[in-house]
């Protein structure tokens, strides 16, 4: 029985099936099948759906519909693993988010499936993020590295401003800044002093990996 959840579970990513995800993840947690398969079966198929799109043979609303699917079991799997107190290992924490006045989450929902499927620790903040926020998400975290999405070009100084605010706080050195989302180019990613860019979400995930040392 196991192995048969753990085959929908990864086959509902594929197939771009939100609610089969989640209730193959309910599943999962039923039959008490240890949470850490679960998790393997989710980042497994999403891999194998990113690296699709890598090669040309997926396109956009594909690797979007997985990474909705996904994202519709994380939630179920990462209770099941609080509630077992397991801890998974993780390749550094990540905080996300969209910034102020932007409340487009598609790509950045994308880039921290991708994240997540890759080992890292992702704290997902949603849209519409202030400073604010952002900075009490890296002190709250600790987190190794700040991502920042805006898809408007009227919102992509607000990256400018998230930085301005680390810096002024004595704590832009101890995080690496990653900035993306439709309104960013590798110009403004560079005149705003952020660490990287990638336009998009798989190259993002080897740009997270490279700003923390793993090539």
């Amino acid at each position: 029985m196991a192995v048969e959840v753990i085959e929908n579970l990864k086959r509902a990513v594929i197939e771009y099936d939100v609610e089969g995800a989640a209730s193959w993840a309910r599943k999962a947690v039923a039959e008490q099948i240890d949470p850490l398969k679960a998790l393997d079966a989710l980042t497994i198929s999403i891999r194998q759906v990113g690296d699709a799109f890598g090669r040309g043979e997926l396109f956009l609303p594909e690797l979007a519909a997985a990474a909705d699917a996904m994202q519709s079991a994380m939630p179920i799997i990462e209770e099941e693993l609080k509630k077992r107190e397991v801890k998974r290992k993780t390749l550094g924490t990540v905080v996300i988010g969209t910034v102020y006045g932007d409340i487009h989450n598609i790509g950045k929902s994308m880039v921290s499936t991708l994240l997540v499927a890759d080992g890292f620790t992702v704290h997902d903040l949603g849209i519409n993020i202030t400073a604010d926020e952002f900075i009490k998400a890296i002190n709250n975290y600790k987190a190794d590295i700040l991502a920042m999405s805006a898809l408007l070009t009227i919102t992509a100084p607000e990256q400018t401003k998230v930085i301005s605010a680390l810096k002024e706080m004595g704590l832009r050195d101890k995080v690496k800044i990653m900035v993306g989302g439709g309104a960013i180019t590798y110009k403004f990613a560079e005149s705003i002093g952020a660490d990287g860019y990638d336009p998009t979400a798989p190259g993002a995930v080897v740009l997270a990996k490279r700003l923390i040392g793993i090539e």
